[in-house]
């Protein structure tokens, strides 16, 4: 395939860059795009293909990998964005790895095994795999600590995802070294490490067809299937030009299924992503995989930049720059403000918030269009009821709103068993996580049939939570003393709440029980990771602070919780903000971000990986497309230092030169396109008028020939 001087395809509703169209007629076996965030990725991969299919091959032998349904759907519209075909387009295969690797093995194994889609309908193989490891191991191996609560399922699903997507499984021979080894070589808890192979063992039915896969298990069982059988890879499609969009993501079980299909002696591949927005390495993603391991394989692989972002404007660009220390670019004519404010003692995060919001709202933008960035959950508390006092509406689509939080759901627990009265708290479903969250933070020896009967009973029965222990604690006992041990420790905290004045301040008998219960430790037993841990103590502190700076008494406190609740649940189309953790929004943009606590020991925080905080930070930042807010404390020792590093005084000056520069390249493409200054509140306006929407310049404009009259506002020229 000789390189050609010029590109055969040519799109429609966009003039590629030089970057763009180097990528589009690459040509070599491997080729790896460096892109930053915003850089069009998606469009640039699909203007490869375009010129693949200008090149007369056949749909049919193109392949686009993606890692999420989400991505999978945008790869699909940009290949019509971009002028391809619908015909044609929807003959190329827009996959993520999960659906291909389905498709692959019904394919070798002659039929598709059930599809399992939420790992919440795994917990009852999960149980089942905890039940085999007590009958398999108990008296056999020591410290076999066996839970079964949904906190416990919900680690063991996510480490045995991370042993999956690693193949860490693969390097390790447990019946050699032994169990015991095994699992401290993997740095896995040891019940986990036993139960992800009893797990493995029913889901695939010993030499039986595999029963059932759950989320990943299809990447994981044809990577397994390629390793174990390399002679498997012929019987794989066999593409000639393959395609991986956010290849930061990429894992090793996923690279082993990209190896097998890059292979193939007529087979081409661009990947494009950004090492800056690795964030997943709990699911394997590493930068390893494009700075190191496609060399490895294919030492002639060529790298091409993308460095221009179509999202924001050139003074976020330029803070990137400094922050990250790589080329970051932007070639649209706009000003997206970076806006600072501080907190103290006198004005907290959460008023801080606020402001920004109404901010943003004066000025005339729709709530919809801002989000909210966390660095994690924790935060949200403060935020969260300073936008309820407001009476600013909020939705936290992947994030459970704080009063569905398990250490949160144990505090109401007790305050409901102290003023006896869990019926005001009018969900039948939160009634029932309020007991799970009892019986976990007290560690009570629950079987999972006997919790599920006690979750339905008090649900039902909300009058029950005033005889918890009796039914829950000296129930279980089985006539023994419930006075050591947690067991104790629950039996004791809910003593004390039982005899609680209702007219006491709200945090003082909060404090108490948590003293009691010493809940900071029983978070470290509970959680496997110390970081997990921490959140929750910084959750249950900052659960705590609330009670006390609404000097409300107990009772008074748990009228306002359900009422708050029931604020929060209320459904709403419009008029809202987004509330969600950094680490959710990989893959989004919203027209306002807000960063709040940004605080040395919060973000970044002193229990992650150091690179790994930093590119959550780039993350976050980089979503915004119009406007970005920084929180930060009033003591500049305080500040989180990634606001230094982006240098936004001394980057100014150069970004308001670009924007003039990039006006002025704008006004050079009159006599192609009328570009406008629309903004994200008039986009219908225009769009009714008959305006049109530029994608990689993130911009409206209209075609020669139409009368402009209507859009005389808005023209920047």
């Amino acid at each position: 395939m000789n390189e050609p001087n010029r590109p055969r395809f040519t799109p429609q509703g966009l003039i590629p860059t030089p970057e763009q169209t180097a990528i589009q007629q690459a040509q070599n076996k491997v080729a790896l795009v460096a892109a930053n965030a915003g850089a069009a990725k998606t469009t640039t991969l699909a203007l490869r293909i375009g010129e693949a299919l200008a090149h007369k091959l056949a749909p049919e032998q193109i392949l686009a990998l993606t890692f999420t349904p989400e991505a999978r759907d945008v790869m699909r519209q940009r290949l019509l964005d971009v002028g391809i075909p619908y015909a044609s387009a929807a003959r190329v295969e827009v996959a993520t790895f999960e659906d291909f690797a389905t498709a692959a093995l019904a394919r070798l194994e002659g039929g598709a095994a059930e599809r399992v889609e939420q790992a919440r309908q795994l917990k009852p193989c999960a149980l089942r795999a905890l039940e085999r490891v007590a009958e398999r191991y108990t008296g056999k191996v020591e410290y076999l600590d066996i839970r079964t609560h949904n906190i416990a399922l919900s680690q063991f699903l996510d480490i045995q995802l991370t042993l999956k997507a690693t193949m860490a499984l693969d390097g390790v021979d447990a019946e050699y070294i032994g169990v015991e080894e095994a699992a401290e070589l993997l740095k896995t808890p040891l019940v986990d490490y036993l139960a992800t192979l009893e797990y493995e063992t029913l889901r695939k039915g010993g030499d039986e067809e595999v029963q059932f896969r759950g989320p990943y298990d299809a990447t994981y069982d044809l990577a397994c299937q390629l390793s174990q059988a390399p002679e498997s890879a012929d019987a794989l499609p066999g593409y000639r030009v393959v395609v991986c969009d956010e290849l930061h993501d990429l894992n090793e079980a996923a690279f082993r299924i990209l190896n097998a299909l890059i292979a193939r002696p007529t087979c081409y591949f661009v990947g494009a992503g950004d090492v800056d927005q690795v964030i997943h390495s709990k699911l394997g993603a590493s930068e390893e995989f494009m700075e190191r391991r496609f060399a490895q394989v294919y030492p002639g692989v060529k790298r091409y930049p993308l460095t221009h972002t179509w999202r924001h404007g050139p003074h976020l660009a330029y803070a990137m720059r400094e922050l990250k220390d790589k080329p970051v670019e932007s070639s649209l004519p706009l000003h997206t403000e970076i806006r600072q404010a501080h907190y103290g003692a006198g004005a907290g995060c959460g008023e801080r918030v606020v402001e920004a919001v109404k901010a943003w709202k004066r000025d005339g933008f729709p709530l919809e269009g801002c989000a909210i960035l966390l660095r994690d959950r924790h935060q949200s508390i403060a935020v969260e009821n300073a936008l309820m006092q407001a009476k600013i509406g909020y939705r936290t689509p992947a994030m459970a709103g704080y009063l569905q939080r398990d250490e949160i759901l144990f505090l109401r627990g007790m305050i409901a068993i102290a003023l006896r009265d869990l019926a005001s708290v009018k969900s039948l479903e939160v009634r029932a996580a309020i007991v799970e969250a009892l019986a976990v933070f007290g560690e009570l020896p629950l079987g999972p049939e006997r919790l599920e009967s006690a979750k339905r009973e008090v649900a039902k029965h909300p009058q029950l939570i005033n005889d918890f222990h009796k039914l829950y604690i000296d129930g279980e006992a089985g006539g023994e003393q419930r006075g050591g041990g947690a067991r104790g420790l629950i039996a004791a905290a809910i003593d004390y709440a039982a005899g609680v004045d209702p007219a006491a301040p709200a945090d003082v008998p909060l404090r108490a029980i948590c003293a009691q219960m010493d809940l900071e430790q029983a978070a470290k037993r509970i959680f496997v990771r110390p970081y997990e841990a921490s959140v929750v103590s910084k959750s249950v502190a900052g659960f705590i602070a609330a009670a006390a700076a609404s000097g409300q008494t107990l009772a008074e406190f748990w009228q306002a919780l359900n009422a708050a609740e029931a604020f929060a649940g209320r459904k709403r189309e419009k008029d809202f903000v987004t509330i969600d953790c950094a680490a959710n929004a990989k893959g989004k943009e919203f027209d306002h971000v807000i960063l709040p606590f940004l605080e040395a020991g919060e973000f970044p925080s002193q229990l992650a990986d150091k690179g790994e905080e930093e590119n959550l930070f780039y993350v976050a930042a980089t979503r915004a497309k119009a406007r970005l807010t920084l929180l930060s404390p009033e003591q500049p020792e305080l500040r989180s230092a990634y606001i230094a590093r982006m240098r936004l005084a001394a980057t100014a000056a150069g970004a308001e030169q670009a924007i003039a520069r990039n006006e002025a390249a704008g006004a050079a493409l009159a006599p192609t396109r009328y570009y406008l200054s629309a903004g994200i509140h008039e986009a219908q306006q225009v769009k009714a008028l008959g305006a049109k929407f530029d994608w990689p310049r993130k911009a409206w404009y209209v075609e020669p020939g139409a009368d402009l009259e209507p859009f005389r506002r808005w023209l920047r020229n």
